[in-house]
Order: structure tokens, then sequence, then C-alpha cells
């Protein structure tokens, strides 16, 4: 047996989450019943980031055992697996990892974006979150910038999350303008359930006046997630990157 990694991207409005489930369609199912077809094999894989119902990944990651695969059978797969999967999914590439590889815990960092637009845009509107509303840009960088030297983030996860800890380290805390949208840009070694949306949702508190940058403060601090706002639709967040350092 040996190990492999498989890169997909996907747009999420039409699914349930990247996590297989009972009684709804994911991303994970989607991609195994494609492996399925395609290797003759049943499939138990093994995800990197798990996103909510309608995120969006670039890209992402699950990994697999399977029996040795013929290296020229490897670099043909994505191109028969993509004629198998929807349009809204595509596998990017395959490769054989080491044996003790695992696509969750050896992410080095995880990197995504939160995209708003203020203005009317049909070709926005599953891409992005519509948020008319004056928004104070450099109160958005102010609180960005303290969620940067914090450490715990409880307040921004959501309840029953089956997790040791609420320590997270960012490296990357931003907002700024792409052309159309204003994009909140984070990556940290590790992110709690709920936690962008959290994140973004409280901060639009901040921009809108709604919340002082003490209050902001006191609620990182509380460690109480009823401070936080986690209302923001999932449409406007992607997963943009997984880095490992073997890759």
């Amino acid at each position: 047996m040996s190990r492999y990694f498989i890169e997909v991207a996907y747009k999420g409005t039409a699914y349930a989450g990247f996590q297989k489930q009972e009684n709804a369609n994911t991303i994970q199912a989607e991609v195994e019943k494609a492996l399925g077809i395609y290797f003759r094999s049943v499939f138990d894989l093994t995800g990197s980031s798990r996103t909510d119902a309608g995120v969006h990944a670039h890209q992402n990651y699950f990994h697999f055992d399977h029996t040795v695969i013929e290296e020229n059978q490897l670099l043909k797969a994505p191109y028969h697996l993509n004629a198998i999967l929807p349009e809204d999914i595509v596998v990017k590439r395959m490769m054989v990892v080491k044996d003790d590889s695992h696509c969750r815990f050896d992410a080095a960092f995880r990197r995504y974006e939160y995209s708003i637009y203020n203005k009317k845009d049909p070709f926005l509107q599953d891409r992005a979150y519509y948020f008319p509303y004056k928004l104070d840009e450099d109160k958005l960088n102010e609180a960005a910038a303290l969620l940067l030297i914090n450490k715990n983030f409880k307040t921004f996860s959501k309840r029953n999350t089956q997790v040791h800890h609420f320590e997270c380290r960012l490296m990357e805390s931003k907002w700024d303008w792409e052309t159309d949208r204003l994009c909140y840009r984070v990556s940290g070694n590790r992110f709690l359930r709920g936690m962008v949306r959290g994140m973004v949702g409280t901060m639009l508190r901040v921009g809108t006046g709604k919340m002082s940058i003490d209050q902001f403060k006191k609620a990182v601090d509380s460690g109480d997630c009823k401070q936080a706002d986690f209302a923001v639709p999932p449409q406007g967040l992607v997963l943009l990157e997984v880095k490992y350092p073997q890759l």
C-alpha cells in the first residue's frame, strides 16, 4: 500500500460542506465516488480542512491509501476523474507521498479570503457577501492587526467544537480592496470551527461603528463566543491555500 495526496478545488454553493455526511451531498462524497468509478475500488478519504456548506476552495487536499498506482496512470488520473466529477469540482493533481504523511496534521499553514461587495453585482452574488453599508477600512485593519497578536481564539469558535485547545497563530490578517471587492485575508497554522466567519462578522461591527476597538479587544479577550458575530454568509469565504513543507 502507498499513500497519496489529491489536490482539489471547488465551488461549494451546491454542497453541504467538505466532509462526508449521512444525508447530504458533499465534496468528499463526490470525490470518493469518482475515485471508485475510475479505480474500481472503495475509497475512504481523509480531508485537510473542513469547509462549511456553501464555502469555496481554490486549493484543498485529501489523502488516501491504495495499492501502488503506476506513474503513467497517476499522471492521467486527474483528466479522467474530472470527466466523472461535477463541473463545480476539479482534481488538480495526485501524488504519492511518504507513508506517514497526513494532509491535515502536516499542513504548515492555511490561507483564507473573505470577500465583500457594496454595489449590487449579479456576477459576485455566489462568491461574495453583498454588504451595502459604509465601512471604515482603517478601523477594520486596526481590528485585524489586534488578531495578529492574539493567541487564544475561543471567542471565534462555535460551540460544541471538538478541539483540545483554542490556541492559533496568525501570520496574516488584513483588509484590502481587490478591484470590485473588499477582501479580508488571513493565514494561520490552524483554524477553529467558524473562526474566519466569526472574525469577519465581528470586525464588520467595528467597521460600521457598532463596536469600538476597545469593545472588540474585550470581546476577543473574553473567550465568550456570544460576543462574536457569526452571521456572515458562507459564499464570501474561500480557502485559498494549504501549504505543506514537503510539497
